[in-house]
């Protein structure tokens, strides 16, 4: 960033000042050209003062125009001096010198601040008629012509120099926004791929939690279930064999769905009733009790991300059923009313206490996913003990 700031503002400096730059080189070669073929003064004056313009336009070229991009800085002060001893140099020579005013001026309020500028420039050009007296003599006629001139002079010196030192210090100003832009949209930047982050590490401990840990406690639970029944009842041991070996294989095939990106695995191979049927079919294997699901006909058809919502949700009340609740009886619904589709679960379990520690990752993900979808999650003690829950997410 940096260095592109620094490309931006040479560009910038390039394409603001070559007009200035014109305007100096014209000024310098005139007064060149009228100092050399002026015939008031020796050859010796004019060698001066061609050596003292020549030095203000080696100085400018080797440091003066980094000078002025750092306006106001502690060399820039000592080149205002040193272009005021080489001017001054020039009109001592040969009053014809003068004329390289016009690029010492502004020169002069582009490296000092705005009253030290006026001042500089006001006494450099009262230094002219001082020279055309040291030069030519007391002269009447001659002082009654370059007095109003350079009245006129200082007043266009420093109104031009006003208006050069504000557009120097709004170009500046600019400069400086537009690197706290950049700065700040770096940051930004930052701040975004930060949250993106975060949002989407969420997103997966969600779909892990929904999905592998759920399924990894199944078969904890079903292995559990196996090691107490091995010697007294192999029927059901085979039973919960297959039940485990079952959901090893689903969890699998939820792994392979995240990796690849795709929607759950169980929406990939059925509809979104099949896969609560399914989901209820499990649980009533798993607990040995009976888990009624019913699904009205004719649902409208669900986006995507909809049909995620509502399958996760499933999975996590009916795996919240398995852990916690000690049910005997459990009921799933999934419905269409006044233009949502709404699921709720039910059992006859222990209920629902507000202030137990029930709310953990897996209820504030379903309540994270509904929010992403315009849904609403609740959860409440049911009217005959137990816990219902209910989820409505619009079409």
């Amino acid at each position: 960033m940096d260095e592109r700031s620094e490309v931006n503002q040479a560009d910038a400096w390039e394409r603001s000042y070559w007009s200035w730059e014109v305007l100096f080189a014209v000024a310098y070669v005139a007064t060149a050209l009228l100092v050399l073929f002026s015939s008031d003064r020796p050859t010796t004056a004019k060698i001066v003062a061609e050596a003292a313009l020549a030095a203000i336009v080696a100085g400018y070229l080797a440091v003066g125009r980094r000078l002025v991009q750092s306006a106001h800085s502690g060399r820039a002060h000592i080149a205002a001096a040193v272009l005021i001893a080489l001017m001054s140099t020039a009109m001592l020579a040969t009053t014809t010198a003068s004329f390289a005013l016009f690029i010492a001026c502004p020169l002069l309020f582009m490296l000092l601040e705005l009253r030290p500028a006026a001042v500089a420039t006001t006494l450099l050009i009262l230094f002219e008629p001082v020279s055309g007296v040291l030069n030519g003599g007391w002269n009447g006629q001659l002082l009654s012509i370059l007095l109003p001139m350079t009245a006129i002079l200082i007043t266009f010196s420093l109104l031009a120099g006003k208006f050069a030192t504000d557009v120097l210090r709004e170009s500046h100003a600019r400069a400086e926004l537009i690197r706290e832009l950049e700065s700040s949209q770096a940051e930004v930047a930052r701040l975004s791929r930060e949250a993106g982050t975060a949002a989407e590490r969420e997103r997966l401990a969600r779909e892990i939690h929904d999905t592998l840990a759920q399924g990894f406690t199944s078969i904890i639970t079903l292995t559990q279930a196996i090691e107490s029944e091995l010697d007294t009842d192999l029927s059901t041991v085979r039973k919960h064999l297959a039940l485990a070996d079952r959901t090893a294989r689903e969890n699998l095939a939820e792994a392979r769905a995240m990796v690849a990106a795709l929607a759950p695995s169980d929406l990939a191979t059925g509809s979104l009733p099949e896969a609560i049927r399914r989901q209820a079919d499990r649980l009533a294997e798993e607990l040995g009790i009976p888990v009624e699901c019913a699904v009205d006909e004719g649902l409208p058809p669900l986006s995507t991300a909809v049909e995620v919502v509502l399958l996760r949700a499933a999975q996590e009340a009916l795996s919240n059923v398995r852990k916690h609740s000690g049910a005997a009886l459990v009921r799933v619904r999934l419905s269409a009313v006044d233009g949502a589709i709404r699921l709720r679960v039910e059992d006859n379990g222990r209920g629902f206490t507000p202030d137990a520690d029930v709310f953990g990752f897996g209820l504030r993900g379903m309540r994270s996913r509904a929010e992403q979808v315009g849904g609403t999650l609740r959860v409440r003690t049911g009217a005959n003990g137990g816990t219902e829950l209910e989820l409505e997410v619009p079409v």
